[in-house]
């Protein structure tokens, strides 16, 4: 049976719902994974290091799909709870031109500058050269990554997120044969420009799909159309999503941050040994991010329509999700390290020692990630982006900046993986405070 924005959510009813976006998230990281591995494997350390430390920059220009998608899709949400859907979809259909159009003018800036971001990241001699090759080609495909993340959100807006987990899937397989064809068969010097090929082809079916899919007359309550400009609207998709903006682009930073301490602390190795924690960790944290962008428009829905009672029921039973699912990741993670360490890095036994020491440490931010994630998205949906922005900003990038440079001076390198718990911790705090002082936004 269909389930709609505007049913009553029971535990069954929200896991059924949630479900293709966590395995969207979860199926984009594994082939995120996968590129990883034919990379360390294949092309060798110094490609897979490159690749990691001109990856943050990359996501920092692609999140503001997830900008527009996040913060989109609440006002498009709470439109159509307000039963105006013609409205909502003008506002669907300039969210996507705009960021499409951004992505055009980003991907050309950054071809143009990339050589000198890189040295800004510290890589030089072969290193820089492999960031280079590897960015330029991946920036090609910019504005159809941006499209990929826009409509991760807007196909459960549009009551469809199955559809949203089969392009996934397609993209995904396009990564993955490609990674398999290019990276394996190519010389050694062109391996890593295939994986950049497999990675960029794999965002233009991404991005491409949704596009014919929502162009054309469909089933959803979606479709893309005639609209106009409109500055106010887009200025409250921006302020919606900018904590989602705000935390990956933090993101991103810190793990700039991360990988100038770890060349400082471990050299090579430890911007190698914390790839293989960013790609793994991805697939944990992927099913926080899929509950959340799927709770997200049902949470818009309500507040729209004013059904409270609803809301309180969503929050409560969400929290207990996330609990479950924080436990049972962190016992995965403990038994999983080694044979995941060695997949990616067993070639060299001092990198994978140092990878499987650090993960354990790394893993036990799980128990608090969720939590913070899901506060944060949370506010976004209600259409109270401060709230949220400031949450992910504390989180994503104080907390974590503090951690990162104290814990070491402490701890050593132990103190770099301790510091991504602490800043989950911290963010919990935050984000139970500020659901007691706002709770009139979601009780009354």
């Amino acid at each position: 049976m269909k389930i709609q924005l505007s049913d009553h959510f029971t535990y069954s009813r929200l896991m059924r719902f949630t479900l293709p976006s966590i395995g969207t998230m979860i199926f984009t990281s594994i082939y995120g994974v996968v590129d990883g591995f034919f990379v360390s494997n294949f092309a060798g350390k110094t490609p897979f290091a490159a690749v990691n430390l001109i990856m943050p920059f990359l996501m920092i220009i692609g999140t503001v799909g997830y900008m527009f998608g996040s913060g989109g899709t609440a006002v498009v949400a709470k439109t159509l709870g307000e039963g105006e859907p013609e409205k909502a979809n003008r506002y669907f259909s300039l969210f996507i031109y705009f960021a499409a159009a951004l992505g055009a003018v980003f991907a050309i800036l950054g071809i143009l500058f990339i050589r000198p971001i890189s040295i800004l990241l510290g890589a030089e001699g072969e290193l820089l050269e492999n960031c280079v090759v590897y960015a330029r080609i991946n920036l090609v495909a910019l504005p159809f990554f941006i499209l990929q993340f826009i409509f991760q959100s807007f196909f459960v807006a549009a009551e469809r997120p199955q559809i949203g987990f089969v392009v996934t899937v397609l993209s995904g397989v396009t990564n993955m044969v490609l990674d398999a064809v290019l990276v394996t068969l190519l010389p050694q010097e062109h391996k890593l420009a295939g994986a950049a090929v497999a990675t960029a082809m794999s965002q233009v079916v991404g991005g491409m799909v949704p596009l014919f899919y929502f162009g054309r007359k469909n089933s959803s309550i979606l479709r893309l159309g005639r609209t106009g400009f409109d500055g106010k609207a887009l200025l409250k998709a921006c302020t919606n999503g900018s904590s989602e903006f705000m935390s990956s682009t933090a993101m991103s930073l810190i793990s700039m941050l991360y990988n100038g301490q770890l060349l400082k602390y471990a050299g090579e190795n430890g911007v190698a040994a914390y790839g293989v924690m960013m790609y793994v960790s991805m697939i944990f944290s992927a099913a926080f991010n899929g509950y959340t962008i799927g709770t997200a428009p049902v949470i818009g829905y309500h507040d729209g329509a004013k059904n409270h009672d609803e809301l309180r029921g969503l929050l409560r039973k969400s929290l207990v999700i996330i609990g479950v699912f924080a436990v049972s990741m962190v016992a995965a993670a403990q038994l999983l390290a080694s044979p995941l360490a060695h997949m990616f890095v067993g070639y060299d036994a001092a990198l994978m020692e140092l990878t499987v020491s650090g993960f354990r440490i790394f893993a036990l931010s799980f128990f608090f990630m969720g939590f913070a994630i899901f506060g944060s998205g949370f506010f976004t949906a209600l259409n109270d982006g401060l709230t949220s922005a400031v949450i992910s900003f504390l989180r994503t990038m104080v907390f974590q900046l503090a951690a990162i440079l104290l814990l070491p001076l402490v701890w050593g390198i132990d103190g770099i993986w301790y510091s991504i718990v602490v800043a989950e911790l911290m963010a919990v705090v935050l984000t139970a405070v500020f659901l007691l002082l706002k709770r009139r936004k979601y009780q009354y």
